[in-house]
C-alpha cells in the first residue's frame, strides 16, 4: 500500500496502481481544499482518498448536530465520488 500526496499530473501513479503487488494507492489531500483535492483525485484512476483535513473542512464546534451531520455527509459523498475513478 502506498500513501502519497495528490500529484499535479493526472494518472501519475498509474504504474503503482497496476502493479500486482500493490494493494491500494491512497492519496492525502495535501493541504488543498476539498474541491481541489477531489478534482485531483478524480483525475487519478485507481487512487482512493485518505483525506483528513479535507474531510473535516467546513465543520465547526458551534454547529448543531443536524448541520454537522449534513456537512460531514456531503463531504463523504464528494470524496467517495472522486475515489471511484
Amino acid at each position: 500500500m502506498f500513501k502519497l500526496t495528490l500529484p499535479d499530473e493526472a494518472n501519475y501513479y498509474r504504474e503503482f496502481c497496476n502493479h500486482p503487488k500493490v494493494l491500494r494507492v491512497v492519496a492525502l489531500s495535501g493541504g488543498y481544499s476539498r474541491q481541489v483535492s477531489n478534482q485531483k483525485l478524480a483525475a487519478n484512476n485507481g487512487v482512493i482518498a485518505s483525506f483528513s483535513r479535507a474531510l473535516t473542512e467546513g465543520l465547526h464546534v458551534d454547529m448543531d448536530d443536524a448541520a454537522f451531520t449534513a456537512m460531514l455527509d456531503g463531504s463523504i459523498e464528494t470524496i467517495t465520488a472522486a475515489s471511484t475513478t
